[in-house]
C-alpha cells in the first residue's frame, strides 16, 4: 500500500462529509487498526474504529451536518480534561488516514452519539467522533483568519521556521472553522500556544499544535 508524504497529506486533507458507498479495503483497515493501537499505547487514550455501521450518522443532526453514506468512524473515549491530547493524537490518525488514501471529518455535534458504538473504561466518556472512508470528493480548503490574529512574535521579521509552522497551523481543521487559538513566539525560540473561548477550542488547539510541530520540522523550539 502506497503512503503519501505527511506534509503532502496535510496540504491535501480537507473535511469530507459525503462518502462513497464502498467498504474500506482490508489492507487499509489493517493499517488503521495497527496505527490506532500504537496511538492508544502512546497516549493512553481509548481510540476505537467501527466499520459498516451507519446508525450514528442518521437522523436530523447528520442531515444538518450534510453527512452522506457515513458508515465508518473512529470514536475517542477519554476522561474529561484531556481535550488537547484528544486533538493532538486524533489529528495524527486523521493525517495518517489521508496518507493511505482515506478521507475524514472531525465530528463533535452532528452525529447521534447515542448510536455511536464504543466501549468506555471506568472514568471515561465518549468525547468526539471522526468519520472516515472514501470521499465522493476530497473536500475544499477552509478560509483563514488574518495571520496577525493567530500569532505574534518579537522583532521586525517573522523567522522562516515560525512562518512555516504557522502555515501548517492554518491548514488545521477546527470546529465550525473557528480557529480560536493563538501562537506566540517568545525569546529563545519558546512558543506559547493558547486556546480562546469557543466549543471544542481545547481539542482544536491540540490539532493545531500537531500541525505546528510538523511545519516547524527539525527546528528546535520549546513549548511553554
Amino acid at each position: 500500500m502506497e503512503t503519501m508524504d505527511i506534509m503532502k497529506a496535510m496540504r491535501a486533507r480537507h473535511s469530507v462529509r459525503a462518502y462513497q458507498d464502498r467498504p474500506i479495503e482490508r489492507e487499509a483497515v489493517d493499517a488503521l487498526e495497527s496505527y490506532i493501537a500504537q496511538l492508544n499505547e502512546e497516549s493512553g487514550l481509548n481510540i476505537q474504529l467501527t466499520l459498516n455501521e451507519p446508525t450514528a450518522f442518521t437522523g436530523p443532526l447528520a442531515h444538518y451536518g450534510s453527512f452522506k453514506n457515513c458508515s465508518n468512524y473512529v470514536a475517542i473515549c477519554a476522561a474529561n480534561g484531556r481535550d488537547e491530547e484528544i486533538g493532538y493524537f486524533g489529528e495524527k490518525l486523521v493525517l495518517y488516514a489521508q496518507q493511505i488514501g482515506l478521507h475524514t471529518c472531525w465530528v463533535a455535534l452532528t452525529c447521534n452519539k447515542r448510536n455511536v458504538r464504543h466501549c468506555c473504561r471506568k472514568g471515561e466518556k465518549l468525547q468526539i467522533v471522526i468519520s472516515i472512508g472514501y470521499g465522493v470528493h476530497g473536500g475544499v480548503p477552509h478560509k483563514n483568519k488574518p495571520l496577525e490574529r493567530q500569532c505574534s512574535f518579537e522583532g521586525e521579521t517573522m523567522p522562516e521556521w515560525f512562518a512555516a509552522a504557522m502555515k501548517a497551523v492554518r491548514m488545521a481543521p477546527t470546529a465550525t472553522n473557528q480557529q480560536r487559538f493563538h501562537f506566540a513566539l517568545l525569546e529563545g525560540d519558546r512558543v506559547k500556544a493558547r486556546h480562546l473561548l469557543g466549543p471544542c477550542a481545547k481539542i482544536d488547539l491540540g490539532i493545531a499544535k500537531y500541525h505546528f510541530e510538523l511545519g516547524a520540522g527539525e527546528h528546535p523550539f520549546e513549548w511553554v
